[in-house]
C-alpha cells in the first residue's frame, strides 16, 4: 500500500450519481450502518450538478463531494471526445480526494461518476463494493467489477454475470411502519368502492405512458379513480375532483415528495410504471400489484421480464400499445380480485428483503478483514 495512503478508522466513501436510482440504495444503507456502527463517519463522492447532491443534502448529516464526470456513449457523438478529458480529470483529482478522506472502504451502486474514483482507489488498494442493481449491467459497474472485492446483487442473474464475487442481497429500500397523512383531497380515493390505480411517468416524465393516461382517462374513469404522477415539467393533465355520478376521480402532479409517493402506492389497487430497479423494489416492498412498461430497447426490458416470468407483474410492448388496449388491461387487471393478489404476492416475493442490513454487515466484514491482512 502506498505509505501516504493510511487510512483511518470507521470511515465509508459512498459514490453514485446521475439520477436518483443509484443514491436511494447508497442512502438506505447509511441509515443501516449508522443504526448498527453510531461511531462512523461517511462522505459522498458524486457529481456538482447531479440530482445526487441535493438528495444527499437533503439526507441530512451527511458530507458532499465533487468530482468531474463523464461518459462513454456506445453511439458517435462528438461528447465522448470531450468526456475524456473529463474522466482523466476526474482519475487525477480523485487521488487528492482519497489521500486527504482515508476511507477504510468505498461503495458504489453505478453510473460514470464513479468510475474514476473507483480506479484511483483500486490503485490505492482501498477495498470496494459494487451494487448490481438491475439485471443488465451497465457499462459502468462492467468497468469497475474487475476493481470490486465484493458485488452485491439484486437478481440470481448477476451471480451469473460476476462469478464467485457476487453475493445475492436484494436491493436497499426503507417502508415505515407509518406513513404521513395524506391531503384531505386524497381521502375520497381511498373509500368507497372504485379501486386507486397509480400511474408513474417517471422522474424525468416518460411522454409516452403521459399520453396513453391523456387519451384513455375518460374510459378509465369510468372503472377507477387515477393518481397521475406526470414528471417534471411534463404538465398536469387537468384534474377532476368533481366527477360526473359514477366517474373516477383523477389527479395529476408532475412530482411528489418520497414519503407521499410511497403513502400512495401503499393505498393503490394497481400501479402503472416504467421499469427502473428503486420503483420496482417498492413495489415489491409493498406488496402491489402492477403494470410495466419498460422503455424500449433499454436495460428496463430486463428488468420486466425478470417480473413478466415470474407471473409478479403484466409486461406491455410500449410500441405496441394504444389507447384501447392501455385501458383494457388496467380494466382485466382491477376486476380480477385472484388475478391482483398473484401479482401482488409474486412481486413480494421477487426480491431478498432486508438488504440494508446484508450490505451493512458485508461491508463491516470487509473492513474487519482488510485490517487484519494488513496487519
Amino acid at each position: 500500500m502506498d505509505k501516504d495512503v493510511k487510512k483511518i478508522k470507521n470511515k465509508i466513501m459512498l459514490s453514485g450519481g446521475g439520477s436518483g436510482g443509484p443514491v436511494i440504495p447508497l442512502l438506505e444503507i447509511t441509515k443501516e450502518l449508522r443504526r448498527l456502527k453510531p461511531e462512523l463517519d461517511f462522505v459522498f463522492v458524486g457529481t456538482e450538478n447531479g440530482p445526487e447532491k441535493e438528495m444527499v443534502e437533503n439526507f441530512g448529516d451527511l458530507r458532499f463531494l465533487s468530482l468531474p464526470a463523464g461518459k462513454f456513449r456506445r453511439y458517435f457523438s462528438l461528447k465522448n471526445f470531450s468526456d475524456i478529458f473529463k474522466i482523466i480529470s476526474a482519475f487525477f483529482k480523485a487521488f487528492p480526494l482519497l489521500r486527504k478522506e482515508k476511507p477504510s472502504l468505498i461503495i458504489s451502486v453505478g453510473s460514470f461518476a464513479s468510475v474514476p474514483l473507483i480506479y484511483a482507489a483500486a490503485f490505492l488498494r482501498i477495498p470496494i463494493i459494487i451494487h448490481q442493481q438491475d439485471v443488465r449491467p451497465g457499462l459502468a459497474n462492467r468497468l469497475m467489477a474487475p476493481c470490486a472485492k465484493i458485488i452485491t446483487a439484486v437478481f440470481e442473474k448477476t451471480l451469473v454475470d460476476y462469478g464467485p464475487k457476487a453475493i445475492l442481497t436484494g436491493n436497499p429500500i426503507s417502508v415505515p411502519e407509518k406513513f404521513p397523512e395524506l391531503d384531505e383531497a386524497l381521502k375520497p380515493l381511498f373509500s368507497g368502492d372504485k379501486p386507486l390505480v397509480l400511474v408513474l411517468g417517471g422522474g424525468t416524465g416518460a411522454i409516452a405512458i403521459n399520453k396513453l393516461v391523456q387519451d384513455s382517462k375518460s374510459e378509465l374513469l369510468n372503472h377507477c379513480h387515477l393518481i397521475h404522477v406526470t414528471g417534471r415539467n411534463k404538465g398536469n393533465l387537468e384534474n377532476e375532483t368533481n366527477p360526473e355520478a359514477g366517474k373516477g376521480i383523477y389527479l395529476s402532479w408532475e412530482f411528489l415528495s418520497h414519503s407521499q409517493l410511497l403513502a400512495i402506492m401503499d393505498k393503490a389497487t394497481l400501479v402503472v410504471s416504467r421499469c427502473g430497479l428503486a420503483t420496482l423494489t417498492e413495489i415489491s416492498a409493498l406488496k402491489k400489484a402492477s403494470i410495466l412498461i419498460p422503455m424500449p430497447r433499454s436495460h428496463q426490458e430486463d428488468n420486466a421480464n425478470i417480473f413478466s416470468r415470474a407471473g409478479a407483474a403484466k409486461v406491455l410492448n410500449q410500441e405496441k400499445l394504444n389507447k384501447d388496449i392501455f385501458a383494457t388491461e388496467i380494466k382485466n387487471i382491477i376486476t380480477n380480485k385472484e388475478m391482483l393478489s398473484s401479482y401482488a404476492n409474486n412481486a413480494h416475493d421477487i426480491m431478498e428483503k432486508g438488504a440494508a442490513n446484508k450490505i451493512s454487515k458485508i461491508i463491516l466484514d470487509l473492513i474487519q478483514r482488510d485490517k487484519k491482512e494488513n496487519l
